[in-house]
């Protein structure tokens, strides 16, 4: 780009390619710093506002050509607490959807997000890592790690957990570490899962099969690390056998695909989204335990009120990156306490061994199951509309 850029956003994952796509197609001349990470093996489960988002913002053309759609969910509560909650089954069909959403690997994500990143002329692609970052009186300095120096009124901090941006830039941000862990891998399973999405609740978190295309699943199993550890470097032979005590042998014979992975889990918070210039995006600005397939949805929806408060601005006005943060922050202010309070509640009510939680846990099933406007309600939550 022959001129500086007015919006440099930093990250290199999901979240950081599709804020990156999104500045520049409001206009604005883009840096995007994005070092090469590992292969990310996970999947995401993207509702359907989210696909709708991606959509709209040209990042994917069409979501079968990526992903599988998910129509049902099913909740088993298999602890063996004395207040169990009743089985419960959700059916896109109640809320008048074709599916409630998609699950996408997140590597196939990342390469149609970088084909449409490719696309445009007014977007500069660095696979830099950003070292330092500071205030001045022209906008936000950046250092990156070759040295080089660039300038830039705006600045999209998407860079993770650990987000320089978000340090630099004085955030201020809760944290909080679990002892529980998450392990994931692809598993073929005996019989086909269709597209519903299996959750088996025990005493240290569930354990879920998401559909991903004829019999095969991804697994997203959360429990104490030190069992996750265990069950991990018990061998192949060893692990497949618990995944099928696991899924109460519902799906018959289970074959083990990839290896599988363990995460450490933790919650990150920040007070605001953004600050004097600074917006942050992704987890960068929140992470939550996988439950209620918030994560990536949660990012997207970053994005997309980050597009609608570029929309909202005059960039020939003095401080119009400054008023881009402060709007911005005020669209996101709701959403992530509302997000972040749902989804600590639903985690927290798994492992807890409190009699009154347990109740209320196995009442609110009850009520999921019995009422259609409580049931209703659930669905807007889910997928992110209430």
């Amino acid at each position: 780009m022959s001129e500086g850029p007015e919006a440099v956003v930093v990250g290199g994952g999901l979240a950081g390619v599709a804020a990156a796509v999104t500045v520049a197609r409001a206009g604005l001349r883009t840096l995007h710093l994005a070092p090469k990470g590992p292969p990310d093996r996970r999947t995401s489960a993207l509702m359907g506002p989210s696909v709708d988002f991606l959509l709209e913002a040209g990042l994917i053309s069409a979501p079968a050509a990526l992903g599988h759609p998910l129509t049902q969910i099913r909740i088993i509560d298999a602890t063996s607490r004395l207040v169990r909650a009743p089985e419960t089954l959700f059916d896109s069909r109640e809320a008048g959807l074709q599916a409630f959403g998609w699950n996408f690997a997140n590597i196939g994500l990342l390469e149609a997000f970088e084909a449409a990143r490719s696309r445009l002329t007014n977007l500069d692609t660095r696979e830099l890592a950003l070292s330092a970052i500071e205030r001045t009186s022209d906008g936000w300095q950046l250092t990156l790690v070759d040295g080089s120096v660039v300038v830039a009124p705006l600045v999209v901090g998407s860079d993770g957990k650990k987000s320089l941006v978000r340090v630099a830039a004085d955030f201020r941000a809760r944290e909080h570490g679990f002892t529980e862990a998450a392990l994931v891998c692809d598993l073929e399973l005996g019989r086909p899962i269709g597209g519903t999405s299996v959750e088996f609740h025990y005493e240290h978190g569930p354990f879920t099969l998401v559909p991903a295309g004829g019999s095969r699943a991804n697994l997203v199993w959360i429990d104490d690390r030190d069992v996750l550890k265990a069950a991990q470097a018990s061998g192949p032979d060893a692990l497949r056998q618990t995944l099928i005590d696991k899924s109460q042998r519902l799906f018959g014979d289970i074959t083990l695909l990839t290896p599988a992975h363990m995460f450490l889990l933790s919650t990150l918070t920040v007070e605001r989204a953004g600050l004097d210039g600074v917006v942050l995006a992704g987890e960068a600005a929140h992470a939550f335990p996988p439950i209620g397939a918030q994560g990536l949805n949660l990012g997207l929806r970053d994005v997309a009120d980050l597009a609608a408060a570029l929309r909202g601005v005059d960039r020939s006005q003095p401080g119009w990156a400054v008023a881009v943060s402060e709007d911005y922050a005020r669209r996101r202010a709701h959403d992530l306490d509302r997000t972040g309070s749902l989804v600590d509640t639903l985690f927290r009510s798994l492992l807890s061994d409190f009699l009154p939680a347990q109740a209320l846990r196995a009442g609110g099933l009850w009520a999921l199951r019995s009422l259609p406007s409580f049931r209703k309600r659930a669905f807007a939550l889910g997928m992110g509309r209430a």
